[in-house]
């Protein structure tokens, strides 16, 4: 009975690590860029789009579409940041428990 009260120990630990973690991604802002700086988005930890900056240079003119396609790809790369940082630290949690690839936890 000992090993189950340990297991369920540990569990427990790793749910209030899990908590942690979940509450510092929420205050995590991770950065995208696109077209060599010209278009800046911030996320949060969630994905949720915080801020957006783009260079007055890209407003002059007819290229609402290039400043679109710029603001996406910006987007997409904060997105990307964001996921890796999470399974970084996510790892950390799970000391390496070997969750497989896409598990997201909470279920």
């Amino acid at each position: 009975m000992t090993n189950f009260s340990q297991m369920l120990k540990k569990a427990q630990e790793m749910q209030a690590k899990m908590a942690d973690m979940q509450a510092s991604l929420l205050d995590m802002k991770i950065a995208g860029a696109a077209g060599a700086g010209m278009v800046n988005v911030t996320l949060n930890g969630k994905g949720d789009l915080l801020s957006l900056k783009i260079d007055p240079n890209l407003l002059d003119g007819e290229e609402a579409e290039v400043v679109e396609d710029l603001i996406i790809a910006a987007h997409k790369d904060a997105r990307r940041k964001l996921e890796e940082r999470t399974q970084e630290e996510m790892g950390k949690v799970t000391g390496g428990m070997g969750l497989p690839p896409g598990f997201k936890l909470p279920f």
